[in-house]
């Protein structure tokens, strides 16, 4: 006969009536081990499983679940057990071990078993109880932990990513996602998971931690699983739930600061520059653009990024801040990227926009005051004067004339400047205030300049100080009027017949003093008049002769001519 159906025939070995010698000793009951913690105790009716050695009085085995290597599983207090072990396990905790004494009327009696235990024997049992279960109980489910912060919980057809710890109700483990360093990823409700673990997991938020018990009809049964699950097992999971989305999701937005101001809002061709933090939905940060001190600069809608940020980026402001959730199918997907971003994870950017704008853009300008009566404004190579300062558009500042105490100087139409405030710098009134917004390929480019950031939109702010009307383009110097008649002798200072580079500096200084005539405008007069000498110095030996100035003059009477 199999020990493991010894104790179940009770039915047939022990039943009463066969001579009562008198009162009768009750099962002696020693609790040697009480846990501090007993969740539930074992009633009438439910299922439980229990290791037990079982010894006579003089300490001879003669059963053990231990040595056939498996629990003992069955319904306790209902007539399945000997009556000294249907009421000796009665009121257990699991972990709970005990001392049982049974007597022989309460054990297999008058008759024993043939040839194990003989007539009237005692039995001795040393039992601890791993499982308590009813087949009416259901899922019990604790919250360990709850985010502040939960915009969604889990559904049935989710796909979760989770990491979890896996025990019996005894406290053995069987199993761990830690161990495998890896979370176990998986749809819900989909018949993918025990009935327990799809149960248990609905309504889970990202970051929350759950203690789930599942009992044995919702785990795996009677049949167990391989040999880390034994049958009829109860299942403790300590679960951390790393993240969820659904393959239907689309990108999730968080408007976190929009500026009270927003004049435009960037679509698909611009070319946006921001900063970002990306994390998981565990808050582990993968990468940041602050850590590198440099925006992340790429065009929008056009396949530069992952397809969620080229949707998330659209209709920002400059200036917004804005959260990005991103499911894996608009990111990295189910192969993730790199080892910092694991398969089928969903992304969190925290965007700030720095700037933005379009190639096709052209100068901005938004006049601040203009003065009443204004006639006559900048033009083409004229000199000017302004106070300006300059700034990103999120509004850090960049340089300020006002910081050198002097105003900035600049020929216009010369590429003194950048061709963007160049533009912005005409047509204006002595007086007059503006906004310039310079797009980068006006400005500095992608490259940028020392202290612009490359692809930088720059905003000025202007005013025009004074004005100086300049020469036709292709000039160094235009007479007031007629010029001398033998300008080649009045220049010529000391009469040797050529003119070397001091002899023609003193000559056209002495004109610019007796108002005879005009430089282009320049914060250098001196290389304006080097520049002059070296037009005239054809053979370019350091001296002007008289042919030169000739020949020279009768081009420039030429190109007048076509001029007019």
């Amino acid at each position: 006969m199999a020990w493991g159906s010894l104790l179940l025939l009770l039915g047939l070995l022990a039943a009463p009536g066969r001579g009562d010698p008198g009162p009768l000793e009750d099962v002696v009951i020693d609790r040697y081990f009480i846990p501090k913690v007993c969740l539930r105790e074992a009633q009438m009716g439910d299922f439980i499983r229990y290791h037990y050695n079982g010894t006579f009085k003089d300490g001879q085995k003669f059963d053990s679940s231990y040595d056939r290597g498996a629990t003992v599983a069955g319904v306790v207090g209902v007539g399945r057990l000997i009556t000294g072990m249907d009421r000796g396990l009665q009121g257990m905790c699991v972990n709970e071990r005990r001392h049982l004494i049974v007597p022989p009327h309460l054990g297999y009696g008058s008759i024993g078993v043939a040839g194990m235990i003989p007539p009237d024997a005692t039995l001795y049992f040393d039992v601890i109880m791993l499982d308590i279960w009813n087949k009416e109980d259901k899922l019990q489910i604790t919250t360990l932990h709850k985010p502040e912060r939960c915009n969604r919980t889990v559904e049935n057809s989710d796909f979760v990513r989770y990491h979890y710890n896996g025990t019996l109700l005894d406290g053995t483990h069987f199993d761990s996602s830690y161990s495998k360093d890896s979370t176990y990823d998986t749809y819900v409700g989909t018949g993918w998971l025990i009935k327990g673990m799809d149960e248990g997991l609905l309504g889970m938020c990202a970051g929350e931690k759950r203690r789930i018990i599942i009992p044995p009809f919702l785990a795996y049964g009677e049949k167990g699983y391989g040999t880390v699950i034994p049958p009829q097992a109860s299942l403790v999971f300590d679960v951390l739930l790393v993240d969820l989305h659904n393959p239907k999701d689309g990108i999730s937005l968080e408007h976190l600061e929009v500026p009270a101001s927003c004049k435009r809002k960037a679509v698909t061709g611009d070319f946006v520059r921001y900063h970002y933090n990306g994390t998981l939905m565990d808050g582990m940060l993968f990468d940041s653009s602050y850590s590198r001190n440099h925006t992340y600069d790429t065009y929008i809608g056009k396949g530069y990024v992952i397809p969620g940020m080229d949707q998330g980026l659209q209709g920002v402001c400059v200036g917004e801040k804005r959260r990005i959730i991103v499911p894996p199918h608009l990111g990295y997907g189910e192969n993730g990227a790199g080892n910092k971003i694991p398969g089928s994870a969903v992304l969190i950017f925290d965007i700030h926009v720095i700037d933005f704008h379009n190639p096709l853009d052209s100068v901005e300008i938004e006049t601040l005051s203009r003065p009443e009566g204004c006639n006559v404004t900048t033009q083409e190579r004229d000199f000017v004067r302004y106070h300006y300062n300059c700034s990103l558009l999120d509004g850090t500042k960049l340089f300020s004339s006002h910081d050198y105490n002097h105003p900035q100087e600049a020929t216009l139409g010369t590429s003194k400047v950048i061709d963007g405030l160049n533009t912005g710098l005409l047509n204006m009134c002595v007086g007059e205030k503006r906004v310039i917004i310079i797009p980068p390929h006006l400005g500095h480019g992608e490259n940028g300049a020392r202290g612009v950031p490359g692809s930088a939109v720059l905003r000025f702010e202007v005013e025009l100080l004074s004005r100086e009307e300049g020469v036709p383009e292709g000039y160094l110097f235009i007479w007031h009027g007629d010029p001398p008649a033998n300008l080649y002798e009045d220049m010529d200072l000391n009469k040797d017949g050529e003119i070397p580079p001091e002899e023609f500096s003193t000559f056209i200084k002495a004109q610019l003093t007796e108002g005879k005539g005009r430089l282009m405008p320049s914060s250098d007069p001196e290389t304006v008049i080097a520049d002059m000498f070296q037009n005239q110095d054809r053979n370019q030996d350091g001296k002007i002769t008289a042919e030169e100035l000739k020949l020279k003059s009768d081009e420039d009477q030429e190109r007048i001519h076509e001029e007019l």
